[in-house]
């Protein structure tokens, strides 16, 4: 009893910290922070009762205005005429239904270039007015009830008029406003009003990272309630069972029952307690205060959500007026030695933030959405999500307790774009009640959620006495969660370290420090999913698994911020592109595609980081010794924190050469949290080989596969869903060194033109067959410009040096596509070409003009009878080459005719990977095809479709005739519809161009009408993800200007 009477005495004081009562001004409240609300009911937990309920979702009549002088006044009245109004559905956003552009800014106001931020007055200009009408009737049975309007989101205000009388007025876009509006409205039919500002004061506190758009975003609806009633509910429940309980109900309430039920709905305990004079909350209402305790209680964590229920019942003279009923869970959250620990456990952070947003509707995001990005989340092994940058749909937490994921709630603050100074808001007196109001109101509404285990007091906003105001009324009104704040860089404010953007040597950093730091390492946001990224994520989570005083983080962010729009299907081969900053007009300010930072696309689809991701979230960790993984012994770790591993299934094959030789599986025994067994498969090495028909292996490729699946359904995610998986090598074969060719084929020079032809023997279905070769270099090019396999041609660009790629988000974030300039576009012109002939081969060796004072590139062909190639690339210094700037690959491009569509490779697969985002990627032989290895996913252009760690990569037509590459060394290799240049926003011209748009020159359905181009490459640079705005990949996956050599055979095939 004692911890309930501190909880609620706490959250009282916390409640009157506040000053709600708003001041007399002659400026119109949508110009003055100390405003708010006017008349807007007291923000509670969330429950319903089984009162009345009336949705107002729809078709409603509206009236956009330019600004606010241009507006009609009196449209509020009950005659006025809106018949020429046109209409919008609710909820929905303005610039989404035909009024208005869409803006998205990652910093800075809506009106940057054109107004100067000058708070609390926004723009006037393009201040747009949003007028609403409709009609709604009540029942009789509406009557001797109180009635309340609820609007669930309105950006950037909301001002309301019922009947032609003025209700009430409310800021803050991303928590609902309530109003009592009984006197206000009558049996049969009523009017109800809204007008809606674009910006408002309020909007100095909603500089968020995404698209700014105007409307109402969330459900709109009446409801009724008794007079006798429930006014607000607290629950705060530990992990020793004891739930603390708190009611606040209105004057004539004489008694509240509470009941727990089980999660199968079971009554566990109940009391009845009697209202009084001694407890008070906030306005003045009696409240009471118990606590219960339920034996053997059943934790909520995001392992194990589950959920208990609360009845609360109000009583008066006469009897029970009211019921509701809500969801909790009992758990401790606490910080202790460094550490955040749920239920005494260092649980990792394994999160990512998440904006409200639908491709097709912007703000407007359904229970089906949200389900949908849950199961998405759960998938890709994401345990934890932070709501930036704002508190979302309750229905979200409520989700999130359901399925069992950590949630770090944030108030809607984010003042960025008047910097971090002293002119920050987290300083001005005039903003103080409105950074108080907007923390209150959320940890009011969402104090029940056992889900929410952070509170955030927002982001980017500066640090001041505002914040730290913020800080301590939360710390009054909640002792039972830890609260964040990033700008508070770890000092006094914070709870938990939380910083931007980290690099890893700076996490190893904070760390590895001794003694341990007093606040966990958690990062808000970290590892920039933008664009083809998440290269060095591994790399993060080697650190996170290292230092326990470093819990994770959340990786921005969850979902492309991209908004499907028509495009023309004749121009660009697609009936639709996904659209980003500054894709709307030339007038708006705009930050471009930094909207598009996803874990998965703005449609829902994975893009290839996605599958890093999982893997990286993975917390079923197999290794294994090769003698042990030879015999099937593994060993399993399990690094999750209250579950066992009993609710799985280890599927296991061998693949051996890329066949699947064995395979089998294993219930899971019990292993328990954060522990490792030996797990038996039930095979030795001797099986292999005798299911291949082997002798050996050691000449073989070797590779055991493990996943583990779910026996039967576990929450959101179906039985037989795919939780973790490894690889492990056991035996890699040596690469087999270069044939000897011996063989001169036939030679003809025409004058630059030398042709060498032959005949190649090849295995067919049934016996051994022999084409013709003709291949033909260009002394003027010093390339390898034609080959023809039986008279077909298989060659339609040369193949020349390549050391550019096509620049990712990353790249352009850091200017690389400027410092790289002299690499990107080398030229290679022909400073010396010589043939000469040898025992066994004719060998050209052709000398390229230097790159600058940097590099020279020189190449060496022996051309053999069977039709083999074989080449070296050496990159030489022309004496400056340790000033030539870093580059992005060593290799080799040339171009086939579209037919040649099938890639079949061994090496790391099935999707795209790169040398510093493959810990995902799987050893194997795969075949593909070339129109599927494009990633149209990035909403820009950028690199894409590379394979690493490749033996051999071959490029064929259907019936199996076209190239094979290899090398005495693993390398990797892409096969794209496109030249890399024409995926390069630098040398297309466009930085608003769209990956779709690609979709005509790929020639998907007539793949003979485009061209598949090859790039092969001794080394590329990694992806980088610590920014997209300046930072490199880590040091060991950048390419430095050194000298290289590329040794590799370009051979032809047939079938």
């Amino acid at each position: 009893m004692k911890l309930t009477l501190k909880l609620a005495y706490g959250l009282i004081a916390a409640l009157s910290f506040v000053n709600v009562q708003a001041r007399e001004t002659k400026m119109p409240v949508w110009h003055d922070p100390g405003v708010v609300q006017q008349n807007r009911e007291p923000m509670a937990a969330t429950f319903e009762t089984d009162g009345l309920k009336l949705s107002l979702n729809g078709v409603w009549q509206f009236n956009w205005n330019e600004n606010a002088e241009s507006r009609p006044m009196d449209f509020y009245r009950v005659d006025y005429e809106d018949s020429s109004w046109d209409t919008m559905p609710v909820p929905g956003m303005w610039e989404l239904n035909g009024y208005g552009d869409p803006v998205y800014k990652n910093v800075g106001y809506a009106w940057h270039g054109h107004y100067d931020t000058n708070p609390p007055i926004p723009a006037s200009e393009h201040n747009y007015v949003g007028q609403y009408r409709r009609l709604f009737d009540l029942g009789e049975e509406w009557k001797g009830k109180d009635i309340f309007l609820h609007i669930g989101s309105a950006t950037s205000n909301v001002r309301i008029w019922v009947n032609g009388k003025e209700v009430g007025y409310s800021e803050d876009s991303k928590l609902e406003a309530r109003f009592n509006i009984t006197k206000y409205v009558k049996t049969g039919e009523n009017l109800i009003a809204l007008e809606i500002f674009r910006w408002c004061d309020g909007t100095y506190l909603e500089d968020q990272d995404f698209w700014r758009m105007s409307g109402l975003a969330r459900d709109t609806y009446v409801f009724s309630r008794e007079k006798d009633r429930i006014e607000d509910i607290r629950v705060t429940a530990s992990a020793s069972g004891e739930a603390s309980l708190y009611a606040e109900v209105s004057r004539n309430v004489t008694s509240v029952e509470f009941t727990v039920c089980d999660p199968l709905g079971k009554e566990v305990a109940s009391t009845t307690v009697r209202t009084g004079m001694r407890v008070r909350s906030d306005r003045g209402l009696p409240a009471v205060m118990t606590a219960l305790q339920v034996p053997s209680v059943k934790l909520w964590s995001a392992e194990t959500p589950w959920l208990y229920t609360l009845k609360v019942t109000a009583f008066n003279r006469k009897g029970a007026t009211e019921t509701t009923s809500i969801e909790f869970g009992f758990r401790d959250v606490e910080i202790e030695d460094g550490q955040l620990l749920v239920n005494g456990q260092p649980v990792l952070i394994k999160g990512a933030n998440r904006h409200e947003m639908n491709p097709y509707k912007g703000y407007v995001v359904s229970e089906a959405d949200m389900i949908q990005d849950i199961l998405l989340m759960k998938q890709l092994n994401i345990n934890a999500v932070r709501t930036c940058h704002y508190p979302n749909d309750p229905l979200w937490y409520s989700l999130c307790d359901k399925y069992g994921l950590y949630v770090v709630d944030e108030a809607n603050i984010e003042s960025h774009g008047m910097g971090y100074g002293e002119e920050s808001l987290a300083h001005r007196e005039d903003y103080t009640h409105a950074h108080l109001e907007r923390i209150k109101r959320m940890v009011q509404r969402d104090f029940n959620h056992p889900s929410i285990i952070v509170w955030s007091l927002g982001n980017e906003a500066g640090h001041g006495k505002n914040l730290m105001e913020g800080y301590d009324m939360v710390k009054k009104m909640d002792p039972s969660r830890p609260v964040q704040y990033e700008r508070a860089e770890g000092g006094p404010g914070t709870d938990i370290a939380c910083p931007m953007y980290f690099d890893h040597a700076s996490c190893e950093k904070y760390a590895s420090r001794d003694p341990r730091p007093a606040k966990p390492l958690i990062q808000c946001e970290y590892a920039h999913a933008m664009g083809n990224s998440l290269g060095g994520l591994k790399e993060y989570w080697d650190i996170i698994r290292k230092y326990p005083v470093y819990q994770g983080g959340f990786i921005w962010d969850f979902v492309d911020q991209a908004l499907w729009w028509e495009a023309d299907a004749d121009k660009y081969g697609t009936d639709h592109v996904f659209v980003f900053g500054g894709d709307f007009n030339d007038y708006d300010p705009s930050d471009n595609s930094f909207c598009c930072n996803g874990i998965i696309a703005a449609d829902r689809t994975y893009h290839p980081h996605s599958y890093e991701v999982a893997y990286q979230y993975r917390s079923i960790l197999t290794s294994a010794q090769v003698e042990d993984a030879l015999n099937g012994k593994v060993q399993v770790y399990n690094e999750n924190f209250f579950i066992d591993l009993s609710r799985y299934i280890l599927h296991w094959d061998v693949e051996v050469d890329g066949v699947k030789a064995l395979s089998g599986c294993v219930s899971m025994p019990a292993v328990k949290p954060q522990t490792t067994e030996t797990i038996e498969l039930g095979f030795n090495e001797a099986d292999i080989m005798d299911a291949c028909g082997l002798t050996e292996l050691e000449s073989h490729d070797v590779y055991l596969n493990v996943r583990y699946v779910l026996r039967r359904a576990d929450g959101i995610l179906a039985a037989g869903a795919e939780v973790a998986y490894d690889q492990i090598c056991m035996n890699e074969a040596q690469l087999k060194p270069f044939e000897d060719n011996s063989g001169l084929p036939a030679y003809v020079q025409d004058g630059d033109l030398h042709a060498f032809e032959g005949v190649m023997q090849f295995q067919g279905a049934t016996d051994m067959r022999a084409t013709t070769w003709k291949a033909v270099f260009d002394a003027s090019k010093g390339a390898l410009v034609s080959y023809e396999l039986g008279g077909k041609e298989m060659m339609e660009s040369a193949l020349v040096p390549c050391l550019g790629r096509a620049a990712t988000e990353n790249d352009l974030g850091a200017g690389q596509e400027k410092r790289q300039k002299h690499w990107r576009e080398a030229g290679f012109n022909v400073e010396d070409f010589s043939i000469q002939v040898t025992d066994s081969c004719y060998r050209i060796h052709v000398e390229f003009a230097p790159i600058k004072d940097f590099a020279m590139v020189h190449m060496t062909y022996n051309i053999y009878a069977d039709g083999a190639v074989e080449a070296v690339e050496e990159f030489k210094n022309a004496g400056n080459l340790e000033n030539g700037k870093l580059m992005t690959r060593v290799g080799m491009e040339f171009a086939m005719p579209g037919e040649y569509s099938v890639v079949d490779f061994f090496g790391l697969g099935p999707f795209e990977n790169y040398c510093d985002r493959n810990s995902s990627a799987l050893m194997g032989r795969y075949t593909q095809r070339v129109e599927d290895q494009y990633h149209y996913g990035y909403v820009r252009p950028q690199e894409s479709g590379t394979k690493t760690q490749l033996k051999w990569f071959k490029v064929m037509d259907d019936n199996g005739a076209g190239f094979e590459i290899t090398s005495d060394v693993r390398f990797s290799a892409s096969a794209l519809p496109f030249h890399w240049k024409e995926m390069d926003v630098t040398f297309i011209g466009n930085r608003q161009a769209h990956s779709l748009e690609l979709k005509k020159l790929a020639h998907e359905n007539e793949r003979s009408l485009g061209r598949t181009w090859i790039n092969f490459d001794l080394v590329q640079m990694g992806l980088g993800c610590v920014n997209s705005w300046g930072a490199w990949p880590l040091s060991e996956h950048l390419v430095v200007p050194q000298e290289y050599t590329f040794r590799f055979f370009i051979r032809p095939i047939n079938n």
